[in-house]
C-alpha cells in the first residue's frame, strides 16, 4: 500500500494566480489615481487662468471707474460747469433725435398683449445718458402687464423692464380697464438697416 505524504511546512499556493489577480487590481487603482490627479491638475490650471482673467477684467473696470471719476471731478469744477452742461445738453439732443415715436409704437405693437393698451409714454435720459421709456398701460388684469414685461425682456429693443407702480381702476378710464400699471425700461433704437430684419424676426415668432 502506497501513501502520499506532503512534507512541506506551508500549504501549496498558486502564486501566479495570486499576482495576476491582485496585480491587475493594483494596476487599475493606480490608473484611476493617475487619472484623478491629472484631472485635478487640469482643473487647477483652468481655475488659475480664470482667476487671472477675472482679475484683469476687474482691474480694467476699476481703471475705467477711476478715469470716469477723474473726468467727472474735472467737469464739476466751477470753471468747467458751463462745458459740462453744454455737453450734457448736446448729448441729450442727440439721443432725442435718435428717438422715433413711430418706431417705438411699432415695437410696442408687436409685443403688446391683447386687452392691454398704452395710456401714456414719456422718454427721458437716465443718469448714464441711456434712453429710458416710462409707460403707463391699462388693461383687464395684472397678468396682461406681466406678459408685456416678459415680451419686453425677450425683445431686442427694451432692456431691464419692470413694473414701478400699480393702480386699481374703479370709475375712470376705458371700459374693461380694471388696473393701470407704470412700466420703466431702457430703449435701444433700431438701426435703419436692422429694422426690416427685426420685423421679420417678430413675424416669424408669431
Amino acid at each position: 500500500m502506497r501513501l502520499d505524504i506532503n512534507l512541506a511546512s506551508q500549504p501549496y499556493e498558486d502564486a501566479r494566480q495570486f499576482w495576476i489577480r491582485w496585480g491587475s487590481a493594483v494596476a487599475l487603482i493606480a490608473i484611476l489615481t493617475l487619472a484623478l490627479i491629472a484631472e485635478t491638475a487640469l482643473s487647477w490650471v483652468y481655475a488659475h487662468k480664470d482667476q487671472k482673467t477675472i482679475a484683469s477684467y476687474r482691474a480694467l473696470i476699476a481703471e475705467r471707474d477711476r478715469e470716469r471719476s477723474s473726468a467727472e471731478a474735472v467737469l464739476n469744477k466751477p470753471e468747467n460747469r458751463t462745458t459740462r452742461d453744454r455737453s450734457h445738453f448736446l448729448n441729450e439732443l442727440i439721443e432725442r433725435k435718435a428717438f422715433s415715436w413711430t418706431q417705438v409704437f411699432q415695437d410696442l405693437e408687436r409685443i403688446m398683449p391683447a386687452r392691454l393698451h398704452v395710456v401714456s409714454m414719456h422718454p427721458e435720459l437716465d443718469e448714464e445718458n441711456q434712453l429710458q421709456i416710462k409707460l403707463t398701460v391699462a388693461g383687464e388684469s395684472r397678468d396682461r402687464a406681466l406678459e408685456l414685461v416678459r415680451h419686453m425682456e425677450e425683445s431686442a429693443r427694451f432692456r431691464q423692464p419692470r413694473i414701478t407702480a400699480e393702480n386699481q381702476q374703479t370709475q375712470r378710464g376705458i371700459a374693461g380697464d380694471n388696473v393701470e400699471f407704470n412700466i420703466s425700461a431702457l430703449y435701444v433704437p433700431a438701426a435703419p438697416d436692422s429694422a426690416p430684419e427685426t420685423r421679420t424676426t417678430a413675424e416669424n415668432r408669431r
